[in-house]
């Protein structure tokens, strides 16, 4: 179980970077998001499609709340 939970982690931070429009910032943070609430619910027990969308959800509005001097992961990998 705990195997699953960082390999899962580990591909959304491989797949995902930020960029520096609103909108590549969002998708990013989504995707980071939805990674890390599968896998943190996975971890507590809870549905991991549930925790998927609420980490979605909230990624997607840290990402785009955010700019872009504030954090940085450089290019996004779709660009």
């Amino acid at each position: 179980m705990l195997r699953t939970i960082v390999t899962i982690s580990a591909l959304g931070f491989l797949l995902a970077a930020c960029g520096k429009s609103t909108t590549d910032r969002a998708i990013s943070g989504a995707g980071i998001g939805a990674g890390l609430g599968a896998a943190g619910s996975l971890a507590t027990g809870g549905s991991a499609v549930t925790g998927g969308l609420l980490g979605g959800a909230a990624g997607a509005a840290a990402g785009g709340l955010t700019s872009h001097d504030t954090i940085d992961l450089g290019k996004p990998i779709w660009k």
